[in-house]
């Protein structure tokens, strides 16, 4: 009796445990209501902020540009920027446009929301042309006199064709397609979606033209009545006629067809091909078509490549010796296939560590004597990344280079191999004992009129620039140095002897992770930081270099644009702060930052907190 009372208070709170445990677990899942806020936040949050990015139309004597900004409750205002003076003001009178377009058109048009685009400006800024209500319009900007321009008078871009259907991944400005059918039947016009769903828009019979309204980088196909694909476009920022006839289908079509052996085999001098024949490399005489084996050791799991590098005098070849290694798969079930109901099974290539893979070495010929020059192993025993081996010849032809990356990545070498004796030495040796980041952090730029190159490397405990001598593999000097890294290279330029680069951590008194961008001369001298603001920066340069716009933020600071003069960094006008106010009244929390010590009690760790929106 005693036992069954036991056993029944037991079973009791077994049951009250697992009522409790799983009313907490309900709890934690959330209710209907925090489903429904997460599901409608994007759509509660949307374009709920304004003047965040600045899109330059520079003129061509790169002294001014023009751009719009979309403000609240729909309106819009167009400002014209002098970058010599730093002068920032309206591109033209909104009210005067207004009141004389309204006039020409017949109809109500508000001064604070034009809706004209496609503008184009008269470099003197005399003149402005623009697009309103599907027509064309000029308007004397020192009368205000607004004009309709004759079809014959408007110029359109005529668009090319474009090689095969892609979604449409970009979504830019307000423009539009002319499509023309010069076909012999009619042809169906589909928007191609960022899904890649094709969504039917017109039908063009024979000789017919439909004007579409866009957005550039949007892609349009065309096929016939039987559902055959005619040709594909792809919208730009400019109004452009997107004709179908004969020429385009056959242009079309032949870029279906199979290709042909591929022209990077051709000899700089055009005398010689080479191609790949029973897994072995042959070259042709394209005077006689006379064919010449160069080897004779390829076999179908030791084949040669058929991507070749000739030599820049035509003389030498190097091509690329492949051990294949393990095919190993994996597989996944994909629960919900789009094309049908049932699940499929998804096999992917996927090699796990300690498998065999493909081993890539440079072989190296001499076509004149008809004979192969052995290139030692002992500098690359173990490669990796056999897809990025890299060769580059020099334009004397006198050596090539290429990138060795050891598998376990704690050796990277620049080697170099002699074109006529294939002595191989590593003109940079980069070794770790923990990794070498070749995915992220390798950067080699070769200036061969001073037989340099630049390297980057974390030898010193942060990510630097150093110039080596090509020749001898000594380092010249090291370009940057400091408790800072370099995050990237974003130009070389050879002749005034400067780098620019993107760098984190180099202002001290800011987050370490905020990117700035920098130059330095090669020698290490003239280091310059060209951006201020406490944020991450992204920069855009006039056409000429001569200015260039800098967008920076934070997580809880919206973007900021400034102009900027790129010779000195220094600021000339800042252009737009951007509004976040509704984006604030709907109840939205900036993400929050902070700084931590780290174990050893003195480093900084940086973060950022994510609340939910009900915290």
């Amino acid at each position: 009796m005693e036992f069954h009372f036991q056993l029944k208070i037991a079973i009791q709170l077994v049951l009250f445990g697992a009522s409790f445990f799983t009313a907490q677990e309900a709890a934690a899942q959330g209710t209907r209501s925090d489903y429904e806020r997460a599901f409608n936040l994007r759509k509660v949050t949307a374009n709920k902020v304004y003047k965040q990015r600045v899109t330059t139309h520079w003129f061509s004597d790169g002294k001014q540009f023009w751009y719009r900004n979309d403000l609240p409750d729909g309106k819009v205002e167009f400002i014209l920027v002098n970058a010599e003076t730093g002068t920032r003001r309206p591109a033209f009178d909104h009210k005067r446009l207004a009141t004389a377009l309204a006039k020409a058109a017949a109809e109500e048009i508000r001064a604070d929301r034009l809706p004209i685009d496609k503008i184009k400006f008269s470099e003197s800024c005399l003149e402005l042309q623009f697009t309103c209500q599907g027509k064309r319009w000029k308007c004397d900007l020192s009368s205000y006199k607004v004009q309709e321009v004759p079809k014959d008078e408007q110029t359109t871009s005529a668009l090319q064709p474009q090689t095969e259907v892609r979604p449409s991944t970009r979504t830019g400005e307000e423009t539009s397609i002319t499509f023309i059918n010069r076909t012999k039947n009619a042809v169906e016009l589909y928007w191609v979606d960022s899904e890649r769903q094709r969504r039917h828009y017109a039908t063009l019979k024979v000789g017919q033209q439909h004007e579409q309204h866009t957005y550039a980088g949007h892609v349009w196909l065309v096929m016939d009545e039987d559902g055959k694909p005619l040709a594909v476009f792809v919208a730009t920022e400019e109004a452009g006629d997107a004709v179908i006839d004969k020429d385009v289908i056959e242009k079309a079509a032949a870029k279906d067809k199979p290709k042909r052996p591929r022209r990077r085999g051709r000899s700089p001098d055009g005398k010689w091909f080479a191609f790949i024949k029973d897994y072995n490399l042959y070259v042709r005489k394209n005077e006689n078509n006379e064919e010449i084996a160069l080897s004779d050791d390829g076999t179908e799991e030791n084949a040669y490549s058929e991507r070749v590098y000739w030599s820049p005098d035509s003389k030498k070849l190097v091509s690329l010796l492949v051990q294949k290694g393990e095919d190993r798969k994996i597989y996944l079930i994909e629960s919900s296939p789009k094309d049908q109901l049932q699940p499929k099974l998804q096999t992917f290539s996927y090699a796990k560590p300690g498998d065999s893979i493909d081993i890539r070495k440079p072989k190296l010929f001499d076509i004149e004597h008809n004979r192969q020059i052995s290139v030692s192993d002992e500098l690359l025993p173990n490669p990796w990344s056999p897809d990025r081996v890299g060769i580059r010849w020099s334009p004397d032809s006198s050596r090539f280079t290429f990138i060795y990356n050891q598998r376990g990545h704690q050796v990277l070498r620049l080697i170099s191999v002699d074109a006529d004796t294939a002595e191989a030495r590593a003109v940079v040796n980069e070794q770790s004992e923990t990794f070498v980041d070749y995915a992220f952090k390798q950067f080699s730029h070769h200036i061969d009129d001073n037989n340099e190159v630049i390297w980057m490397s974390e030898r010193d405990g942060f990510n630097h620039l150093y110039l080596y001598d090509a020749e001898t593999g000594r380092v010249r000097n090291q370009i940057t140095k400091g408790d800072w890294v370099v995050r990237g290279v974003e130009r070389v330029d050879e002749d005034k002897r400067q780098i620019w680069f993107r760098a984190g951590g180099i202002r001290q008194e800011q987050d370490p992770y905020y990117v700035h961008f920098c130059r330095v001369n090669f020698d290490g001298s003239g280091l310059l930081v060209l951006t201020e603001g406490n944020g991450t920066h992204q920069i855009e340069f006039s056409p000429d270099r001569r200015f260039f716009l800098d967008r920076w933020s934070r997580v809880e600071q919206p973007p900021v644009s400034e102009l900027r003069d790129a010779d000195d960094g220094k600021l000339i006008c800042e252009l737009e702060r951007a509004d976040w106010s509704e984006l604030l009244e709907t109840g939205w929390r900036h993400p929050e930052r902070f700084a931590a010590k780290g174990r050893d009690g003195k480093t900084d760790i940086y973060g950022i907190i994510i609340r939910p929106s009900n915290f």
